[in-house]
């Protein structure tokens, strides 16, 4: 797990996390229809005439050293299933935070996210050395919390009124993290659940 090939991949048993490219563009447009995840208030998925934009803006990211945006894909079907991002990357801290995730409906509740994770900390904790990886979420999606918290990481704090959202809501956003001393131990339980439940779509 967590093994960076000659492309940049990170592959696991049940997915690969791409490198982010426009290539994909039709793929995760067709990805984000399934279960019109955009019309979710309190989440950032664009829509489908949104996704070049998207992901131009997150290559122009990874241009400057801020994030390494991946594209999900199912080895079994080889579809593309939704995206991921390692951004807001503080080298001189040794600081990241995994965000930007959303999966089509078909690849929710697959185990499928937990296995992205396990590939994304394992990258950020053995390759890229961090003391702290953080997760934010919007105070009102459950879901997101829930699944941030099954993953072992602990909650620091809500920022209030920290980001005015396109409707014109204000967004209060809970902030998560997982520690180095911490990673032995949420690696184990995330490796576990996956022998317990493999992502299938």
């Amino acid at each position: 797990m967590g093994r960076e090939d000659n492309l940049g991949c990170l592959t696991g048993e049940h997915i690969v996390l791409e490198p982010l490219s426009l290539s994909q563009v039709a793929a995760l447009s067709l990805a984000v229809t399934d279960g019109q995840l955009w019309r979710l208030w309190f989440t950032s998925v664009p829509e489908p005439a949104e996704v070049k934009s998207y992901v131009t803006k997150a290559l122009e990211e990874k241009a400057r050293g801020q994030s390494f945006p991946f594209a999900v894909r199912d080895r079994v079907s080889g579809e593309i299933v939704g995206c991921t991002r390692i951004c807001n990357w503080e080298s001189e801290n040794r600081r990241l935070e995994i965000g930007y995730t959303w999966y089509a409906k078909r690849a929710q509740r697959t185990g499928i996210n937990t296995e992205a994770k396990l590939l994304l900390l394992t990258f950020a904790f053995e390759t890229l050395d961090a003391i702290a990886v953080e997760f934010r979420t919007h105070w009102h999606n459950q879901a997101s919390r829930q699944a941030i918290a099954r993953l072992g990481a602990k909650q620091d704090g809500v920022l209030r009124n920290h980001k005015i959202l396109k409707d014109g809501t204000i967004r209060d956003t809970v902030v998560y993290s997982i520690i180095d001393a911490e990673w032995p131990a949420v690696k184990n339980s995330l490796q576990f659940r996956l022998r317990q439940r493999p992502p299938t779509l």
